[in-house]
């Protein structure tokens, strides 16, 4: 089911965390310096981040060279989305040319502080790691013709790399819902209406 993304406040800081990568070293915020940081939830199975990932992968690793540090993340149940466990995400980053880290959020509680809605969602934060952008990659969804660019993302980041707000307002990103396991639920989510 296509959802969009929660529209966190701007100035949230980011939540710290410690989690596994799928080539298999941990990884924490701290690890990830740089002026600017993008926190990518994504999966191997949903369509819509299918869609965007060779051209998600092409502009981290463009941004990458500016300085700015990114992340991947799958939060999914793995027992009901076995393609979102390790093996299949080492298999899409190299499908998709994925140069960032990649990381295995098993227990879902990165998912629940960061409110992550759906795959992808996107968070980029300024140099003192407060949320100055969240919202979608470009205007590009499965079936709807418009070309995948980026463009969104892109404006996202240059503004920050130059210690300029990003220009309100921001367009949710859409995709297919998190998947969590049963009973493990953000007491937020049922608020979400």
């Amino acid at each position: 089911m296509a959802v969009s993304s929660l529209m966190v406040p701007l100035g949230t800081r980011a939540p710290d965390f410690e989690l596994p990568s799928v080539a298999g070293p941990m990884v924490t915020l701290a690890d990830l310096d740089g002026p600017a940081l993008l926190v990518m939830f994504l999966c191997n199975h949903c369509p819509y981040v299918r869609h965007v990932e060779r051209a998600l992968a092409a502009t981290v690793a463009e941004y990458a060279e500016r300085g700015v540090a990114a992340v991947g993340i799958c939060s999914n149940d793995t027992d009901a989305y076995p393609d979102d466990g390790p093996a299949g995400l080492a298999g899409q980053a190299r499908r998709a040319g994925f140069t960032f880290p990649y990381l295995v959020d098993a227990g879902q509680q990165v998912a629940k502080a960061y409110r992550a809605m759906c795959t992808p969602d996107l968070f980029v934060y300024d140099m003192r790691r407060d949320l100055v952008y969240r919202g979608a990659f470009d205007d590009s969804t499965p079936g709807n013709g418009v070309p995948v660019t980026g463009a969104r993302l892109r404006q996202a980041l240059d503004h920050v790399l130059r210690g300029e707000p990003v220009p309100e307002p921001h367009k949710p990103s859409m995709g297919c819902s998190l998947k969590w396991k049963r009973g493990n639920e953000p007491a937020w989510l049922l608020t979400v209406g």
